[in-house]
């Protein structure tokens, strides 16, 4: 039987976490990712590279004696490289139940749009790239692109990062 207490506890944290989206910067762009994917934030820092794993993937990390393979989020996007700076972050988030660090060029802030104020990609035929894009944010006055957690790996990448 569950405990009425841990099963109303998860059900307020869930509740917390509705909504809020954690927004990135890949050159002038900004993204987000649903707040609930995000395990933590860090700086950049040495990247062992691994062969043959592919390109965007630009190797692993030793994060407090966990190995966690990084994603370049600009070449995953098929964006140029861009050298990293003090400014490039490794957002570790969990991802069909792999530990990754998406690297971006910066972070922004946490925000809440609310439901009403996301609406679907448009259909562009070139756009969108393997369904990355679950909806666009409207805040204010600017736009952000919201990522959708569970495409940005592809099953078959996730079953081979998660024997590194």
């Amino acid at each position: 039987m569950t405990d009425p207490t841990t099963q109303l506890k998860t059900e307020h944290e869930d509740d917390t976490q509705t909504g809020k989206f954690l927004t990135f910067l890949i050159g002038t762009d900004v993204y987000g990712i649903e707040i609930r994917y995000v395990t933590e934030i860090i700086g950049i820092q040495a990247i062992t590279e691994v062969p043959e794993l592919p390109e965007h993937i630009r190797g692993i990390i030793n994060l407090r004696g966990k190995i966690i393979p990084v994603m370049d989020v600009r070449l995953r996007f098929k964006k140029p490289f861009r050298d990293y700076n003090d400014r490039t972050c490794i957002v570790v988030v969990d991802l069909s139940e792999v530990s990754i660090g998406l690297i971006v060029d910066s972070v922004s802030e946490v925000v809440q749009i609310a439901e009403e104020d996301i609406v679907p990609p448009p259909d562009l035929k070139s756009g969108n790239p393997q369904g990355f894009i679950k909806g666009v944010g409207k805040v204010g006055g600017e736009i952000k692109l919201l990522l959708d957690g569970d495409k940005l790996l592809q099953h078959e990448e996730a079953e081979h990062l998660s024997h590194l």
